[in-house]
């Protein structure tokens, strides 16, 4: 369903029919204040109520003091895409509340602190001016303290003109500070003066925009994308994890260790069964997983794209000498340093076509929690099976912010090696080599180092080498090599998750592929209801590409491949491995490190539609 707008005015649009579990509220406040607690308070509460939401943080990257700005969509349709439009703006940072003003549309409620005296820059907006800073002196006496417990008072506020049931508010705090009972006891106290405070002075009309209980989310969790994926690969049996810290990876790995210090502890002894190196860069981490790998660990990295930049020597040497490892990229923008704390899909052609020579390696690309979780299983599996590096392709919006999931399933498939010759396998065999393709699959049998007997290897090499892994410089033994990897690169799809397909039979497809796969269920909604435009789908969840892939897409007349990107990357990768459907893909990309929201595509959709219809027609 489409949300419907403001309408102009602020005592009109105050008074006007509320509009109830269909609103954004954005707070706007300063990096470092501890705004995260109280807006990740708002949207705990709003859950806790039963009402789907989602949450997009909005950082600076580097020092204390900047702007930022938290957005809480709640949404009784479900939908929990970024939303462009802001219905409930809570200004708290002086630097931008002149900006933050201006951006929002007619009839939205502004809250915000009334030194600011920002109720005559518009007519058309409802403001709502709180003495911020004197209600917190009567809650905090600590002077030093008091920027942080401020932002509890804009929840109170918040909590009181839109109807957050204050139980779910006390709720929240409960879990956010169960270790600390008394920065609990204060912060509940800030809330409760801001909801006192809202009572008392805010007598006439109150925010059109509303919450009230709904049934939606029983049994639903609120977790990240870096934690769900970090769960995944402790159940995938990870047992060495490198890394060097970089935003937005970093919380994949502090998560493992977390959950490692709570779950893989020898009885015992007390220590980790579970290896987590802090490396001295990017190369060095890789460098560890691909030894660790061969080894007979499973290992693992996180990054993200300046990290894969420096990592893709080794990424080569493993491709070539067949070592098993995963690599997660939380992507964010780039090149260069570009926009650390913004989002973006600008890996994928860099991560599927990795090192220098011919590579390809498979990719993974989850959309939403769930897929974190299984993918990240899948993809320690899927390593070890094809004996190769495995991206993990997430971005900064999936890792770093709070999405609703269902509870994660315990995995009750075995973990499967792949080909891992024991010593009694190998006592049977007359003639093993390591690189050999006996099944004419590509896949080799490997062994891991130390297997007794005799017969196992101990070394591998990433220079020329036969199928016997001896040195040569043979031309036809490298090109034999290489078309035996390649055979089994294109084999990989049986490893892989297969793409979701909604549809066939419609002359317009939409193809997309990770976070953007929200936003395009919504905007599939708002074609159909707006310019009653049905649309098929097809979400891409993984490279190489299944058959279904160029089957759905030579079905179409056009399809729009959605991305976050500049420059097409997933459509190049389309042209790239099947020419053929070259003239059925148009592009439509978006590239301003903001999480991609459904009117930015169904607009563009729109317009393209129509200008691709015949005059009279």
């Amino acid at each position: 369903m489409s949300e419907p707008s403001t309408a102009p005015g602020s005592a009109a649009s105050a008074q006007a029919e509320p509009i109830v579990n269909r609103l954004s509220i954005q707070v706007a406040t300063v990096n470092g204040s501890g705004s995260q607690t109280a807006n990740n308070t708002l949207l705990r509460a709003i859950f806790q109520m039963g009402i789907p939401v989602s949450g997009k943080n909005l950082f600076p990257s580097n020092i204390a003091g900047l702007p930022t700005w938290f957005t809480i969509r709640a949404n009784a349709d479900g939908y929990v895409a970024r939303r462009k439009e802001i219905d409930v703006l809570v200004c708290m940072n002086a630097q931008t509340a002149k900006e933050d003003v201006a951006g929002v549309p007619p009839g939205a409620s502004v809250i915000c602190e009334e030194a600011l005296k920002l109720e005559g820059q518009r007519e058309d907006l409802d403001f709502y001016p709180v003495p911020f800073n004197k209600l917190v002196r009567d809650v905090c006496p600590v002077v030093s303290l008091r920027r942080l417990v401020v932002n509890m008072i804009y929840v109170g506020v918040v909590a009181e003109l839109i109807g957050i049931e204050v139980n779910e508010i006390n709720k929240a705090l409960e879990k956010a500070f169960s270790t600390k009972p008394k920065a609990l006891t204060l912060n509940v106290d800030a809330v409760q003066k801001g909801i006192e405070w809202a009572k008392e002075n805010i007598t006439g009309a109150r925010p059109r925009f509303r919450v009230a209980r709904m049934d939606k989310n029983e049994g639903k969790i609120l977790v990240d994308g870096n934690q769900a994926s970090a769960i995944g690969a402790l159940f995938a049996g990870v047992t060495v994890a490198s890394w060097y810290p970089i935003t937005p990876s970093s919380s994949l790995t502090e998560s493992l260790i977390a959950l490692a210090d709570k779950y893989r502890k020898d009885p015992e002894t007390g220590k980790r069964n579970l290896a987590v190196i802090q490396a001295e860069d990017e190369l060095a981490a890789v460098g560890m997983v691909i030894g660790a790998s061969w080894a007979g660990a499973r290992s693992m990295t996180s990054t993200s794209g300046p990290g894969i930049s420096l990592m893709s020597e080794f990424i080569g040497l493993a491709y070539y000498a067949e070592i098993p490892g995963v690599i997660y990229d939380v992507q964010r923008t780039g090149p260069s340093t570009g926009l650390p704390t913004r989002t973006m899909q600008g890996d994928i052609l860099f991560c599927a076509y990795n090192s220098h020579g011919d590579t390809r390696h498979p990719c993974l690309y989850p959309a939403d929690i769930k897929e974190a979780y299984e993918f990240s299983l899948m993809a320690f599996d899927a390593a070890e099976q094809l004996q190769t590096i495995i991206f993990v392709l997430s971005d900064l919006d999936l890792g770093m912010n709070l999405w609703m999931a269902d509870p994660f399933e315990y995995p009750e498939a075995p973990i499967n090696r792949g080909k891992v010759l024991n010593e009694a396998q190998l006592a049977e065999m007359e003639d093993w080599g390591r690189y050999k393709d006996v099944d004419g699959d590509g896949i080799p049998y490997r062994t891991l180092p130390g297997t007794p007997g005799g017969k196992g290897a101990f070394f591998t090499r990433g220079s020329g080498h036969d199928e016997y892994a001896q040195y040569t410089e043979s031309g036809e033994a490298y090109a034999d090599n290489m078309d035996r990897i390649k055979r089994k690169i294109d084999g990989s799809t049986k490893f892989l998750p297969a793409p979701e397909i909604d549809g066939w039979d419609n002359p317009v497809g939409i193809l997309a592929y990770g976070t953007s796969d929200s936003a395009v269920d919504e905007c599939r909604d708002q074609l159909r209801i707006e310019e009653n435009l049905e649309t098929d789908y097809l979400r891409i969840r993984s490279f190489p590409f299944s058959d279904d892939v160029v089957k759905w897409i030579q079905k179409h007349d056009h399809v729009y491949v959605v991305e976050q990107n500049r420059d097409a990357q997933m459509r190049s990768m389309l042209q790239i491995e099947h020419p053929e459907v070259s003239p059925k893909l148009r592009s439509i990309l978006h590239y301003t490190g903001m999480p991609l929201d459904a009117r930015t595509v169904t607009d563009a959709i729109r317009d393209a539609e129509k200008s691709s219809t015949p005059k009279g027609a």
